[in-house]
């Protein structure tokens, strides 16, 4: 009896040391020697397959450091926004590097990093005008797409005497920028950098965030290890630059001060 309880023992242990060591956490990514990271399928400049075939984007740069750091092999695993947290509960990723914001609602099904990049819209214009707040827009001609968020939280703030111009949709409001047809440019991000992603010489400069929604690094419940790990990793890009230079690669601006958890 003593020898099937003893038996019962050891495979009881077995079962709960492989429960504990969970699949995609730290130990487990150093010792397979592989990291396996979701990143966009089709969001330029986050993540897109570029002219070379290859996957390419902020985020992509974002998880090559990642395995650099961690000295394992990078396995890119592209997604859409509804795979992102399902990918990563299922153990098909250990990390989500996409495009993602933090609420709480998400927070309840994952763990999320610092934030590591910049998603917000924002006034945008010539590093010749001073404008640093909604106030400086007085008797400025400012564009934006009309009906969008971008819209509905400058008409809030804007000065009386801004002359805003609302045009039909995002193209049309960059092109009234880069025409001249308007001195500043409201507008997300992403959308700025596409600019000076054509014309690498135009004078466009973020002026100040309208509405800022940065994104994180999901991690599975759990993995407390890995992270950690992670929250390290940023800290150490941001501090040693690295951030700052894929933020003005891929979004042609500065990296902007960035929420820690």
């Amino acid at each position: 009896m003593r020898k099937i309880l003893s038996i019962f023992a050891a495979a009881l242990l077995t079962v709960t040391s492989v429960t504990m060591a969970k699949a995609g956490d730290l130990s487990e990514i150093l010792a397979d020697g592989v990291v396996k990271i979701a990143v966009p399928e089709s969001f330029a400049p986050f993540g897109s397959v570029g002219a070379s075939g290859e996957h390419e984007g902020y985020d992509v740069d974002v998880a090559k450091l990642i395995a650099e750091d961690l000295g394992v092999k990078l396995e890119l695993v592209p997604v859409v926004s509804k795979q992102r947290i399902p990918f990563l509960e299922t153990d098909r990723v250990d990390l989500v590097v996409s495009v993602m914001g933090a609420n709480p609602s998400r927070a309840k099904s994952i763990n999320f990093s610092s934030a590591y990049a910049p998603f917000y819209s924002g006034a945008f214009a010539s590093s010749k005008l001073d404008i640093s707040s909604p106030d400086d827009l007085s008797g400025l001609t400012v564009g934006v797409t009309g009906g969008t968020l971008e819209d509905l939280e400058l008409t809030k703030v804007a000065p009386s005497d801004a002359k805003i111009t609302r045009f039909g949709d995002n193209a049309a409001t960059l092109s009234a920028f880069t025409s001249g047809q308007v001195q500043v440019l409201v507008t997300g991000n992403t959308a700025a950098a596409s600019l000076t992603e054509a014309d690498p010489n135009l004078d466009l400069e973020r002026k100040y965030i309208i509405k800022d929604s940065p994104c994180f690094i999901g991690v599975k419940k759990g993995n407390e290890d890995l992270l950690r790990w992670v929250n390290v990793f940023i800290l150490h890009k941001k501090l040693g630059g690295n951030l700052d230079a894929i933020s003005r690669k891929w979004l042609g601006q500065a990296l902007p001060p960035l929420p820690a958890l």
